[in-house]
């Protein structure tokens, strides 16, 4: 066939000169350890869609997604570069820091012969609570959005696959598999799809994985509304629906409703499943052919049967583990910093009491996914916090001790504290796939009541700094009792390099809060039982998304309530001001870009990064939230300087900033009226304020 044929007609032509053992063969994974290549003959996993050499199909192997590359169809793993969590990477609000995630992510995903890459995870921090949080780009679907996006362009520049999931509304691992949401169409569009839907008109994503639950009554892999009349009729979405592991329910459903492919270990998608219903009519081959022919499109798209993956390739770890370390360093929020404790000074320290369990404190703290937490990456070394610590030291020139304790003794801590000149605590959790967290507070870890070990040695130490490692928000009952608390989530291969440049003031901290820290665990979604987990309804477990749009910091705003961190806060060791605000047009029509544009300005003496972030508050008959995040930049600046900053709302852009969701027409709709333009550095420090007048002409909408 010839190459120079558009993707979509090269898979027609493809697909006629299949057979049908062929076709069904290609609709599911082979539950088989893989063979093609010496270094994938072990695991039996079943991550690859075994290939068709008569054709020159080539087996499609796939790699887990949201910590890193690991957990594919090779075995022992290959190595990867341990890098931060998603999570992390939306604390920078950096796009071109997603962009370099996901460059990473393609790069080693190609050169450990794997084809697919089961990332981005989009789905929303609805829950504090949530297992997953750290595979997820935090609470708000536009931040979500564009991270992702440029996270699937790093991806599949390297001629790999991405995929977005969970699809859609599965924010929760509790019973996930069996569960219902009930989620109200306005919030669905609005909120839980905005990221997907970004994703895949912005960078044109490979591919979508159904998620797990019941979404309003249907399994997500057999529903209809979401698979087919959201995804490709609405979207226009050109690639491919996997299921996640074990997800499908059913044969002919899942097919009629547009799930592509089985994903491991299938039990729908066999021979035995699929020929009964070719014979009883219930399916046709026109049906395998529509499953085969967007995956084999994308594929002609992306080089994969062109220049397909024929071995391994050397990996430049050396470069990536440095990008690695500057992720993590851009993702780390300064979240409190009283007394100028931070930046540790170290021409003046002579002692550091390094003090925390062995997971947090003795060790680089890695993200691990999967059902017991049995996915990892194997990082080519790793940095542990004595290390880190003791390498920024050495580049200070400074020759203070480094004494490390792991708190199993909260007296023999506390004596190491006190005689220290600063004692940093290192704290955390263990997230994982498949389970929630029971609560918000610091877990007992290691043996390690974290903490009463925050509070043992903050009352013999004042200047003490805890450092967090968790995978989403915590409840802080000791923040009174400390001056200094730096949010490092789960830093990675360099954990201890980049924690303690950001320590000593090597880095300016300059992330923010990509999800709401709460006072409490009920509040916001989580504030009932009836949202979170769910109450058994007709013996399911259903969660009600009771709070609709007031999701997040959309919650705190409408409510009048405040929150321990705000969604957007972070501070840093210097200042910034932000001003001369300039809105235009004044008056708009609905469907003309709108230009913001404001001075940033360093007003310290440190260099540093800034977040500027724009909210759009829109008419009251609207129903909305107080404001929505509709635009920011991250802005680097030396002392003293100044620069102009110009974003733009576009209303024909794939978040719609400034529509609405009408569920009874089926489109976004621009409500006429006064739109408020806020600019901050948070979503409760708002600075400055503008407003716009919207008057759309009859019959013309973005």
């Amino acid at each position: 066939m010839e190459q120079t044929l558009p993707p979509a007609q090269r898979a027609e032509l493809l697909i006629q000169a299949m057979t049908l053992d062929e076709k069904i063969q290609q609709i599911a994974m082979k539950p088989v350890p893989n063979t093609d290549l010496p270094e994938c003959g072990f695991y039996a996993g079943a991550r690859h869609v075994e290939g068709i050499p008569r054709l020159n199909i080539p087996t499609i192997r796939m790699t887990n997604g949201p910590i890193g590359v690991g957990g594919g169809d090779c075995s022992p793993d290959p190595q990867a570069t341990g890098v931060p969590t998603e999570l992390a990477v939306a604390a920078s609000w950096d796009p071109s820091a997603s962009y370099r995630w996901g460059d990473i992510a393609g790069s080693e995903t190609r050169s450990n012969a794997h084809n697919v890459f089961l990332a981005p995870g989009v789905n929303l921090g609805r829950i504090p609570n949530n297992g997953r949080n750290f595979e997820y780009f935090g609470e708000d679907p536009y931040l979500a959005g564009v991270m992702a996006s440029e996270q699937t362009r790093g991806v599949q520049r390297h001629g790999v696959q991405a995929t977005a999931k969970h699809f859609a509304a599965n924010e929760q691992e509790t019973q996930r598999s069996t569960m219902n949401t009930i989620v109200d169409d306005r919030t669905l569009h609005e909120l839980y799809l905005l990221p997907f839907e970004m994703s895949i008109k912005d960078a044109g994503l490979a591919a979508v994985m159904c998620s797990y639950p019941r979404i309003n009554g249907t399994f997500a892999c057999e529903n209809r509304p979401l698979l087919t009349d959201v995804l490709r009729d609405q979207w226009g979405f050109e690639g491919y629906v996997m299921s996640d592991r074990g997800a499908p329910k059913s044969t002919v459903p899942a097919i009629k409703a547009g799930l592509d492919l089985e994903f491991a270990s299938p039990r729908f998608f066999t021979p035995d499943t699929i020929k009964p219903a070719l014979a009883a009519g219930q399916i046709t081959v026109a049906d395998l052919d529509g499953m085969l022919k967007p995956r084999y499109a994308t594929m002609f798209r992306l080089g994969q049967f062109d220049h397909p993956v024929i071995g391994f390739t050397p990996i430049d770890f050396a470069t990536h583990g440095a990008a690695a370390r500057q992720l993590a360093e851009q993702g780390s929020v300064l979240l409190k910093n009283e007394g100028g404790v931070l930046p540790l000074d170290a021409t003046k320290l002579r002692s550091v009491a390094l003090i925390g369990p062995q997971t947090f404190a003795g060790e680089a703290k890695f993200p691990a996914t999967g059902p017991g937490g049995f996915i990892k990456v194997n990082a080519p070394y790793t940095v542990t916090p004595e290390e880190g610590l003791r390498n920024t030291l050495a580049g200070l020139g400074s020759h203070a001790t480094v004494t490390y304790h792991n708190g199993t003794d909260l007296a023999g801590a506390a004596a190491l504290a006190a005689r220290s000149d600063v004692a940093i605590v290192m704290a955390g959790d263990i997230s994982l796939e498949g389970v929630d967290r029971a609560n918000l507070d610091l877990p007992i870890q290691d043996g390690v009541d974290q903490e009463a070990l925050i509070s043992a040695v903050a009352r013999v130490n004042p200047r003490t700094v805890v450092v967090l490692k968790n995978g989403g928000p915590i409840v802080m009952p000791w923040l009174s009792q400390v001056p200094s608390v730096l949010e490092a989530w789960y830093p990675g291969q360099e954990d201890g390099n980049a924690v303690a440049n950001v320590l000593f003031g090597v880095v300016n901290p300059s992330g923010k809060l990509p999800i709401t820290f709460p006072k409490a665990e009920r509040e916001a979604a989580a504030s009932t039982p009836e949202q979170f987990p769910g109450v058994d309804i007709d013996g399911t477990l259903t969660a009600t998304y009771s709070e609709g749009l007031r999701m997040g910091y959309r919650w705190y705003d409408a409510t009048n309530s405040a929150a321990q961190f705000p969604f957007g806060f972070g501070l840093s060791y210097t200042s910034f001001a932000i001003s001369k605000l300039v809105v235009t047009p004044q008056t708009a029509d609905g469907t003309e870009p709108i230009r913001v544009a404001f001075f940033v300005e360093n007003t310290g003496k440190t260099a540093g990064a800034q977040v500027p972030q724009v909210y759009l508050g829109l008419p009251s008959a609207t129903g909305e939230p107080p404001k929505r995040l509709v635009a920011f930049e991250k802005v680097w600046l030396n002392p003293g300087q100044k620069k102009l900053v110009e974003l733009t709302i576009d209303p024909a852009a794939s978040n719609h900033p400034l529509s609405i969701w009408d569920s009874g027409r089926r489109q976004w709709t621009v409500t006429d009226g006064e739109y408020q333009v806020y600019v901050g550095d948070s979503s409760t420090n708002i600075v400055l304020s503008d407003s716009i007048t919207v008057r759309t002409p009859p019959g013309r909408q973005p």
